[in-house]
């Protein structure tokens, strides 16, 4: 059944015939999540159908940053395949340092591909990389707890309903945590999540002269708020937690609520993995009262090519197998639809067995709320929700999140934060000519 899919995959392409003819490799780096851990568990149906063999390059979060950014400005070649986002893409593509995905087959249909996502891939209009999956973030909720305390889950929270629930469900007794949020160092961990915090409490990164705004009162606002909250209902450690230390404690039944990606949303309910997986409830991302900005991100985990690798045409085969609908009716039909990659494809969200899925319609709402065009309650010169789309922002994002971490740790306040933060930014923002 397997073999079927992926011969079928295969065959809809227009591989390149001498691909299977001759021995071929590919190094692929990928991030740690799980739907990419399931993605290499079908890879040898690939290597089957085409004679390319697949050697993967599995690291954390941070770490896969950091190796690929290293790789592709210095042209170090280690990879044929880089798992990216919305952030490096275009910036990458338009200099020069990804390979167009400009000739992808008809079968392949790259006009499926979900408007907001393509859009984020994509520098004047050429698709520089293909998303694996796409997602925003919501809320997950233990749906007895929220019943034991008496409470109802609007289906569009404020932070201050959420924070009434998170101490109303917290029982530290038998280790459960009210609410398990992000504060691992690093943009793309802890500082995401307090960037789209910051959103929504009216906050921003910079001002129309890009000036940074860590010393106006919506960024000391939304920090004391979460640093609050957290000492009240939040796991012990938190400022070292990242996407997969709140799933796992999440599926161990250890948080009543997490604000997290959409696309955890299969792993949480699927009853192989989480120990609530019939208890939970979704809701979109919150904002604060008064704001007209939610909590909720916009992201693609995709499949790029590095210009000057030797392995192009293989490269775009697999991107084409992995990113294909093919691909999902094979997870589909050996897994369930819950398990498909979510958040790429408009076929999907049309496709009425999906429309089943209890997450689903949630999922698409909070990627079609998601503005990166208008991301703050306040003007802003940069398009991005989470991040600044600048080539200089990863480095001062990580520095930023690391004080607000320390923060989290107890190590310094927040005043000390944020005035560090923004002493740093200025700095490196002058440095940098803005």
């Amino acid at each position: 059944m397997y073999l079927k899919h992926a011969l079928r995959a295969a065959t809809a392409m227009t591989f390149v015939a001498t691909a299977a003819a001759h021995a071929q490799s590919i190094t692929i780096a990928t991030v740690n999540n799980g739907d990419m851990i399931r993605m290499q568990g079908y890879t040898d149906k690939f290597t089957e159908a085409t004679g390319i063999d697949v050697e993967w390059v599995t690291l954390e979060e941070n770490v896969l940053r950091q190796r690929v950014t290293t790789d592709i400005t210095t042209k170090g070649g280690q990879f044929d395949i880089m798992t990216i986002g919305m952030y490096e893409t275009p910036i990458w593509g338009a200099n020069g340092w990804l390979v167009p995905l400009d000739g992808m087959s008809a079968e392949y249909d790259v006009d499926d591909i979900l408007p907001a996502m393509a859009g984020g891939l994509s520098h004047e209009g050429t698709l520089y990389a293909a998303p694996f999956y796409g997602e925003s973030s919501m809320i997950m909720y233990r749906t007895d707890l929220m019943e034991a305390a008496g409470l109802e889950m609007p289906e569009a929270p404020t932070w201050q309903f959420v924070r009434e629930a998170a101490a109303a469900m917290t029982d530290r007794d038998n280790d459960i945590n009210g609410i398990c949020l992000r504060g691992k160092a690093g943009w793309g961990e802890g500082g995401a999540f307090i960037t789209v915090t910051g959103n929504s409490f009216g906050a921003r990164w910079f001002d129309e002269d890009w000036k940074p705004q860590f010393d106006q009162p919506e960024w000391k606002e939304a920090l004391t708020f979460f640093v609050d909250m957290m000492s009240e209902s939040g796991p012990a450690g938190y400022a070292t937690n990242g996407f997969n230390e709140n799933l796992s404690l999440f599926q161990q039944g250890k948080c009543g609520m997490w604000i997290d990606a959409t696309v955890a949303a299969s792993f949480v309910t699927n009853p192989d993995d989480s120990t609530v997986a019939d208890k939970v409830g979704f809701a979109l991302a919150p904002n604060s009262e008064g704001v007209d900005k939610r909590a909720n991100w916009l992201w693609a985990w995709a499949l790029a090519i590095p210009a000057g690798t030797q392995q192009e045409d293989a490269a775009k085969q697999f991107i084409e197998w992995a990113t294909s609908k093919d691909y999902i009716e094979l997870v589909a039909e050996n897994e369930g639809w819950a398990n498909v990659p979510p958040g790429a494809r408009t076929s999907l969200y049309e496709n009425p067995n999906y429309k089943e899925v209890p997450f689903a319609k949630m999922t698409l709402e909070s990627i079609l709320m998601a503005d990166p065009q208008n991301c703050c309650a306040q003007p802003t010169p940069y398009t991005g929700i989470q991040f600044v789309a600048i080539p200089e922002f990863a480095g001062i994002a990580t520095q930023v999140s690391q004080e607000f971490s320390a923060v989290y740790a107890g190590q310094q306040t927040v005043d000390e934060a944020l005035a560090k933060a923004q002493a740093f930014t200025a700095e490196e923002m002058e440095a940098a000519g803005y």
